[in-house]
């Protein structure tokens, strides 16, 4: 028995959840986002609770049962609350700015490191080594943090580079004489 799938999604005040076949459309306070449903899962809309269920002569279809509801949960937090990654720049001189949906990173290389957000993420610089990318969609945060990060990954020596404020660096010793 799927221990996820059995679980029911409780819909915050402000939230709709409309059906039309397999497509389920959420929208909230922040933003509008929809998903497609496996044809062996049925979703049950009931004041302001959502239930997964699923047929049982489909193979995997627990499975595919519990990836849906775990995936319309994030929905339903994103379009309600949204997400957050923190990131930090460690090293001297690294630092990041930005204009519009232009961020501009200074990692050490020759020339600054331009990323374009993608639309429906919004980046925050609460100082000039720490960013914040918030956004609805918990897929497109984790993804464009994965991108910044990958500018200048964390090195195991010194520490330095961008990496996810609760990432753990394993640092290695010095080479000894």
């Amino acid at each position: 028995m799927s221990r996820v799938a059995n679980a029911p999604i409780n819909l915050p005040a402000g939230v709709e959840v409309k059906q039309e076949g397999k497509l389920i459309k959420v929208k909230g306070k922040l933003d509008e986002l929809s998903f497609d449903l496996h044809e062996a899962v049925q979703v049950e809309i009931q004041s302001g609770v959502l239930t997964i269920s699923w047929d049982e002569s489909i193979k995997n279809s627990k499975a595919f049962a519990g990836t849906a509801r775990a995936s319309l949960n994030n929905i339903v937090k994103g379009v309600s609350e949204g997400f957050v990654t923190k990131m930090l720049l460690v090293g001297v001189g690294y630092r990041a700015q930005v204009k519009d949906n232009l961020l501009t990173l200074s990692l050490g290389y020759s020339n600054p490191v331009e990323y374009m957000v993608p639309q429906g993420i919004t980046v925050e610089l609460p100082s000039q080594t720490e960013l914040l990318v918030k956004g609805s969609d918990k897929q497109k945060v984790g993804q464009v943090a994965s991108e910044i990060r990958a500018f200048r990954p964390p090195e195991p020596y010194k520490g330095k580079g961008v990496r996810l404020a609760d990432e753990y660096v394993a640092r290695k010793e010095a080479k000894k004489k």
